[in-house]
């Protein structure tokens, strides 16, 4: 416990909320108006079931009605039949109270039916979207962020979301109601007795607001460390390789102790403080009953009330305080969801990759001719990945982009098919603008054998298909024999139909990459792009992809990006990259008898590879 309380985890800040600092006001204002418009846009989402809504608000108004109905019938029973000793009117009272608590029992079943259905129906389409969405979102979205940090948002937080529409929006509604009818029948059955009943309201009030204060931050703290854990055992778990092969083992458990220990203490604060609404509500009702059974016991004595009064009042202030009780604890349940949803609307507002293509057209063919005028691109401002790039294509050309780490190839690459846009130039298409043209339409005549191939978790003939949804089996089997993809594919114990595991786990790399040629052969581009498609393969089988590749190249416009130059000594440009720009241009042999740095890169390979 003591390790806590002494913890460097923001304990300092939360106690010290009378900061009258204007940066904090600020930030105060700031965190309400959002707050406010992530509820208003929920609110927004359940009206589209408006119809379905209303009548969950009209059983809940009947169902508040039957709950203070029964306490009164009760009173009633008391003062007219029981100290009367009029058994006959007692037995069709009681009978009247078993219909009123059936009916109740009824009309909570059917509010919490049809709003359990409101909320699986918004937080399907909330998930929907948010999915949808990632697929929209420019690469530089992805490149900046952990994988499971998003994931977490559409799984944790869109559930946090779901929990709380199943219960909490019924629980403020109904709790509300109440609220104010036990105060409306108290203050008519006996005024005195419900001023003196009421007192506690003050007392919860700077009870509730002193605690809630507290507790909205650390909700959104807990929702932030949960994303960033869940993002660091993704990564953990992908790169489970390296960290064995580097023998990290001690420090990735180190940093996610580290991690672990801060979702534990936003955690353990968040529902300590949370948790202090429920005892201060028992303590406040203890209280009540004290007092009215005190108070009243005196108005009996003389004559003011009658016993079943007091006894309707008891009821009534254990009502009165439990949706003191439940609105407390919803709300905090509403910080927590709340909190959730800022993360998944934050998402959905990020502008997606086509934002400005309402008035971009369709690209229907493609020849081949590419072109950059005085291209230059930076991740970062002025940090310039690529400056000043000018170089011409011809159709069916095959270009080579070379040179070290960090040159700008594969950003080349990136603004070929619109990942990123250039700051200053343009990149021609056949001879237009490529920014003319919608992204998606210029990436579908292009085609790509990447370093890394990526198989998702199915069948090879889906994985194949991949590259055209609509392709047969047949020219599925004939883009898998034109990569030399066939013979090893019929090895496997199910052919084409065999299931790969997520990320083609199970068949070698060099497989992988076979399977990604076929399915760049099936996709039919007019440009394609290898990057490093030959890396990290033995021998045999990079004489298969080779052999793949030229057939792949054959009449394409291909743009390739290789550190083992034998490789690309048929290119018909070779492009060498140095710190952003192009430093040398020409044929291998070309650029051999220059002597430049071309020259020196051949020469240190050859030397490598002896």
């Amino acid at each position: 416990m003591w390790k806590l309380l002494s913890s460097p985890f923001r304990y300092p800040k939360i106690i010290d909320v009378n900061n009258n600092s204007e940066a904090l006001r600020n930030t105060k204002k700031q965190r309400a108006k959002q707050t406010g418009a992530t509820i208003k846009r929920i609110w927004s989402d359940l009206a589209v079931y408006k119809f379905v809504f209303v009548m969950v608000l009209i059983m809940v108004l009947i169902s508040t009605t039957l709950a203070l109905l029964g306490p009164y019938l009760i009173g009633k029973a008391i003062d007219s039949y029981i100290v009367t000793k009029q058994l006959d009117g007692l037995k069709n009272l009681l009978l009247g109270l078993v219909v009123v608590y059936v009916l109740y029992s009824l009309t909570l079943w059917l509010q919490n039916y049809w709003m359990i259905g409101i909320a699986q129906k918004t937080v399907y389409s909330m998930r929907s979207q948010l999915f949808r969405h990632f697929h929209k979102l420019p690469l530089s979205y992805f490149d900046k962020r952990q994988q499971g940090e998003l994931m977490s948002r559409i799984t944790n937080d869109i559930e946090n979301v779901s929990s709380t529409l199943n219960s909490s929006v019924i629980q403020v509604f109904s709790s509300t109601l109440m609220l104010i009818g036990t105060i409306v029948v108290m203050v008519w059955l006996s005024p005195l007795l419900a001023f003196v009943t009421l007192f506690i309201i003050p007392a919860m009030f700077f009870g509730m607001k002193w605690i809630t204060k507290r507790t909205g931050k650390l909700f959104k703290e807990q929702q932030k460390n949960l994303g960033s854990l869940n993002g660091y055992i993704q990564e953990t778990i992908s790169g489970q390789r390296i960290i064995k092969t580097f023998s990290q083992e001690k420090k990735v458990i180190r940093d996610f102790m580290e991690k672990n220990e801060q979702l534990k203490l936003s955690g353990f604060w968040s529902q300590t403080y949370s948790g202090l609404i429920p005892k201060l509500m028992n303590v406040l009702n203890n209280l009540s009953f004290a007092v009215i059974a005190g108070v009243g016991g005196i108005l009996a004595l003389k004559g003011s009330i009658s016993i079943g009064v007091i006894v309707v009042f008891i009821e009534y202030s254990r009502q009165f305080t439990r949706p003191l009780n439940d609105l407390a604890n919803q709300f905090n349940t509403l910080l927590s969801a709340v909190a959730g949803a800022e993360r998944v609307f934050e998402v959905l507002d990020t502008q997606e990759e086509s934002w400005d293509e309402g008035s971009r057209k369709e690209l229907k063919s493609v020849k081949g001719e590419v072109e950059f005028r005085s291209v230059s691109f930076s991740y970062e401002k002025e940090a310039h990945t690529v400056k000043d790039l000018t170089f011409h294509v011809k159709p069916g050309s095959t270009v080579a982009l070379v040179g070290p780490t960090g040159a700008g190839k594969t950003t080349v690459l990136h603004l070929l098919s619109r990942f990123y846009d250039c700051d200053r130039g343009s990149i021609l298409l056949d001879g237009r603008d490529v920014n003319l043209y919608k992204r998606e339409s210029v990436r579908r005549h292009m085609a790509f054998v990447l370093q890394d191939s990526f198989l998702f978790h199915g069948t090879i003939m889906e994985n194949i298909r991949y590259g055209r949804l609509n392709a047969s089996d047949h020219e599925v089997m004939e883009a898998a024999r034109l990569a030399n993809a066939h013979s090893f594919i019929m090895k496997l114990p199910k052919g084409y139909d065999t299931v790969l595991r997520q990320e083609g786990a199970g068949i070698s790399q060099g497989q992988k990459q076979l399977l990604s040629i076929a399915r760049a052969i099936l996709a039919d581009p007019s440009i394609l792009i290898l990057d490093e498609a030959t890396s990290s393969i033995d021998t045999i089988t990079e004489l298969k992809i080779q052999e793949a590749l030229q057939r792949l190249m054959k009449n394409r416009t291909s743009f390739v990006i290789a550190h083992r130059l034998n490789t690309i000594q048929n290119a018909d440009l070779i492009l060498v990259l140095h710190e952003g720009r192009i430093v040398e241009r020409g044929s291998h042999e070309e650029l051999l008898r220059k002597k430049g740095f071309y020259f020196d890169l051949y020469r240190s390979g050859r030397e490598r590879d002896q």
